[in-house]
């Protein structure tokens, strides 16, 4: 796990490494224990390294390979790298590191872009042919890993974050119309290849391109999973399955040469993780949990499970406990850590949590991913038996956070579609083959789509703006393919995630399975008042602002006259959703 950039050129003329030098102070907490910088030809490569694996300086990046006519970096995991190192040796290759970077190298070499689909974990890399003079950009099936470029008038530069990009220089800040119109209706969502940022673009998710010396360029997206019934197998054999790929997702992800703890937070998620370390003999492992102050008469934590759990497994258990005092900086400290405004409340607790765990361990495994593989949301059940032709709109209205005549009244005119962006792309994304019914579209379009850009990025931004790596079982590609080969009703069932509340009878104990759904309280954003309130009506009246013109003035002095009414469909805060877009454009000098 580490930070990445770079630039490449087509045009003939040799890259800046001083930009490229420019981006690492910006990825340094991605990767606080080294640093390196790398420039031949039409390339030049930063990286910032996080050592998990392979310790020693043979591990460190840019990593070049003079035999292979290759150079590299790469920020992620591949967590069947030693298997496919033997695989690679007996094919003649010799190794001088014991890095799953060295192994990635050697695969492409052996097995050109298809080696990705060799790949078990997570990864954004950068490959150089130095003769050639090629760039090859791979991203894993999931997003899990973040891989953002913008072209210049003479290629291109690419980073793990948009700030590493604006430091290097020369960027269009300007703001995408279409991304904003996402952001206000698609539940902040600006799927790839977009950002708010028109000059700033991401590599989407299960993608390899190849950049020759001329400029061109073609992509391979080689993974999706399948939303389909292809395997007739009765409710015990899918529940046998699942937890068979899950043991082999937590195992996997134990690969490390540094301690691996557990983010605990007293859902079922998290708790069968546990569960199933504890069954493989880990002993003595580490978990974490966090907890804030009540507000607006909302709970603040929810301890008494992860408590639970602690005491059934015998867990080394951290409670870490957020009080008032240190909440309100976190919020700017958080929205600074932000690739992308997210507007989700969960990322100021990741990022307090992850903050305490990295002064215990430098590798966690979280639960993320499992309520949209498995249709764990309340926004799933209402799309049971909706015909498939109709799918995208009973999808866009239990999920949109504003239909698009409403936004139209709340944008300001310069700044208005004549078109329904988001709902276009819902009903392109549905409309594509491999998805049976309503309930397949919608959970293969939040899978691949949504959760990349929610809360997979969430987890990365804030883990990795403490230097803490964090692993998500639920997200093993084999897992989310037999997901997704699933009957929706096992799914639906029991509330939703009925199959894993079933699996997991007898691993986890019933009172966490049994509980109500929980979610990782921060009521102090959803319930906005004092000084947190007085930020951001500063954000939405300051010049920058004003001069920007987002939004119709009568519709923001209504939002800051009731800051707590207004909720979009899911219950977010509305005050809080233009507010944090404010404080993060103003954050990074936009």
């Amino acid at each position: 796990m580490c930070g990445i950039g770079g630039e490449f050129r087509y045009d003939g003329t040799a890259p800046d490494p001083e930009a490229v030098r420019r981006m690492l102070p910006c990825l340094e907490s991605r990767g606080p224990d080294g640093a390196g910088l790398w420039a031949e030809g039409p390339a030049a490569l930063g990286h910032r390294r996080l050592a998990i694996i392979d310790l020693s300086d043979e591990g460190a990046q840019p990593m070049v390979d003079d035999e292979l006519g290759l150079a590299m970096v790469f920020n992620g995991c591949v967590y069947n790298y030693r298997q496919l190192r033997t695989e690679l040796q007996q094919a003649g290759y010799t190794f001088r590191s014991t890095s799953d970077t060295e192994v990635i190298m050697k695969a492409y070499h052996r097995w050109g872009v298809r080696c990705v689909e060799r790949f078990y974990g997570m990864f954004a890399f950068a490959i150089v042919e130095r003769e050639t003079g090629t760039l090859v950009l791979g991203r894993d099936r999931l997003g899990i890993k973040p891989l953002y470029y913008a072209e210049t008038a003479r290629g291109l530069r690419f980073a793990s974050t948009l700030p590493a990009l604006l430091a290097a220089g020369g960027v269009d800040t300007e703001l995408d119309p279409v991304a904003l119109h996402h952001y206000m209706t698609f539940h902040s969502v600006v799927p790839a290849p977009m950002t708010i940022l028109r000059g700033v673009r991401k590599l989407p998710p299960a993608t390899v391109r190849v950049i020759t010396s001329d400029g061109r360029r073609t992509d391979t997206v080689y993974w999706e999973p399948v939303h389909a019934r292809t395997s007739i197998m009765t409710p015990d054999e899918w529940q046998d399955a699942l937890m068979s790929r899950l043991r082999t997702a937590v195992e996997r992800r134990m690969v490390a040469d540094v301690p691996v703890g557990v983010l605990l937070s007293g859902g079922l998620d998290s708790s069968l993780i546990v569960a199933l370390l504890a069954e493989q003999g880990q002993t003595g492992l580490t978990t974490f949990s966090i907890g804030f102050e009540s507000a607006g008469g909302e709970s603040g934590d929810e301890f008494f499970y992860s408590d639970l759990m602690a005491r059934r497994f015998g867990t080394t258990h951290h409670k870490i406990k957020i009080g008032a005092d240190r909440f309100q900086p976190a919020v700017h400290d958080t929205i600074a850590a932000m690739s992308e405004p997210m507007v989700s409340h969960d990322c100021v607790a990741f990022f307090l949590l992850s903050q305490e765990v990295a002064k215990h361990i430098k590798v966690v495994q979280s639960g993320q991913g499992a309520d949209e593989i498995l249709a764990g949301y309340d926004w799933y059940p209402p799309l049971a038996g909706v015909p498939r032709g109709q799918a995208a709109e009973a999808y866009a209205r239990v999920f949109f956070d504003r239909r698009h005549t409403e936004l139209m009244e709340q944008l300001s005119p310069e700044w208005a579609l004549g078109a329904d962006a988001s709902l276009e792309f819902v009903r392109s994304h549905f409309a594509r083959p491999g998805a049976e019914t309503a309930l397949d579209a919608a959970l293969r379009q939040d899978s691949t789509v949504m959760l990349v850009d929610d809360p997979v990025k969430r987890v990365d931004n804030m883990t990795m703006a403490w230097g803490l790596e964090a692993r998500v079982p639920f997200l093993d590609h084999e897992v989310v393919e037999l997901a997704a080969a699933m009957p929706g009703e096992l799914k639906l069932a029991d509330g939703g995630k009925g199959i894993l509340k079933a699996a997991a009878r007898g691993v986890v104990p019933d009172e966490v399975i049994d509980r109500p759904k929980g979610y990782f309280p921060v009521p102090a954003i959803r319930h906005l008042s004092g000084p947190l309130l007085d930020d951001v009506r500063d954000a939405l009246s300051a010049p920058a602002a004003r001069q920007r013109g987002l939004f119709r003035k009568e519709y923001v002095t209504e939002l800051l006259d009731a800051p707590n009414e207004t909720r979009t469909t899911l219950g977010s805060n509305a005050l809080w959703q233009l507010g944090l877009l404010e404080l993060w454009l103003q954050r990074i000098g936009v």
